[in-house]
């Protein structure tokens, strides 16, 4: 029985070494603003925050949820992520998500993570803090969460159309066949990333109304929020056993249009496939590889916060 979350990135060898290096370029500046405008607006208690949010995406795209066709979607988190704690912090927890699964899970190339992280974090988080920004200061939750879910809807909208392009271009596969394929599934999949986004905002919304107001963000936190937050991503992984075996939209496409093969095994293995090694492929490897993932990225966060926070002292 398959128990691991069916991979979620692009690998090595979909896109040419010139559209890997141009957005690794466009990563790296954009992370690099990022990590200027949190340095100067990170509060006491945001650091916290950053790493539970970190750790919660982690763990929820790891539930795997299946769409038409034999296909399963995925969580990417990134507008939530910016809605919560801000555009640039909303990148920098994204960036880590990403570059932990690539290089700890071998989920994603490290030729292409430039590209993962451009279109799941940083494409993804300023959408959806762009939308969610015009009705931020609305009374109306409805409006709000409304907002937020399409706003979370047209993210992965746009991180799959860009996909399709950085494939076309790179030469793997022809736009025409490649742009609908991808569009086609995502728009179901975007769907669910609208679904787990109002959600989470509206527990939010009940429990911690003022972590929405952007100004307040780096001054709010709590024992309590943290806590909440470390159950709930405790849950997901948990339930991580339970996710969709069936590939993903990319790899269903990359498999409906022949071009799947192209993709490059990674060069090295620490814990493939959401597995540890000596626990083989079991509901308990998956447990124990989501764990250790979610406390990687959480701790990464802290740590990077904490650095952050003594270059503004």
């Amino acid at each position: 029985m398959h128990y691991a979350p069916a991979p979620l990135h692009i690998p090595d060898g979909f896109l040419n070494l010139v559209v890997s290096l141009i957005f690794w370029a466009l990563t790296i500046i954009a992370v690099g603003i990022a990590i200027s405008k949190t340095n100067k607006a990170l509060g006491e208690k945001q650091v916290p925050l950053m790493g539970i949010m970190a750790a919660f995406i982690f763990a929820a795209q790891m539930l795997n949820f299946p769409v038409a066709g034999g296909t399963s979607g995925h969580f990417l988190g990134g507008a939530l992520a910016a809605i919560v704690l801000g555009p640039w912090a909303g990148i920098l927890v994204m960036t880590a998500v990403v570059a932990v699964q690539g290089l700890l899970f071998q989920d994603g190339g490290l030729l292409v993570m430039g590209a993962n992280i451009f279109n799941m974090g940083i494409l993804t988080a300023v959408i959806g803090f762009g939308l969610y920004r015009i009705v931020s200061g609305s009374a109306n939750k409805t409006l709000k969460l409304a907002v937020a879910g399409v706003a979370a809807w047209l993210s992965t909208i746009a991180a799959a159309l860009l996909t399709a392009l950085q494939l076309w271009i790179s030469g793997t596969s022809s736009l025409q066949i490649v742009m609908p394929a991808m569009l086609g599934v995502h728009v179901l999949i975007g769907i669910g990333e609208a679904i787990i986004t109002v959600a989470a905002l509206a527990f939010i919304m009940q429990s911690r109304p003022d972590l929405l107001q952007a100004e307040k963000v780096a001054e709010k936190g709590g024992r309590g929020w943290i806590a909440a937050g470390v159950i709930v991503s405790l849950i997901a992984v948990l339930l991580s056993p339970l996710a969709s075996g069936d590939p993903d939209g990319l790899e269903r496409v990359a498999e409906d249009l022949g071009f799947l093969e192209v993709g490059l095994d990674a060069p090295y293995t620490i814990l493939p496939d959401y597995t540890i090694p000596f626990l083989g492929e079991t509901a308990l490897s998956t447990i124990v590889a989501g764990i250790v993932g979610a406390l990687v990225v959480l701790g990464l966060m802290v740590v990077v916060g904490g650095m952050l926070k003594k270059r503004n002292a």
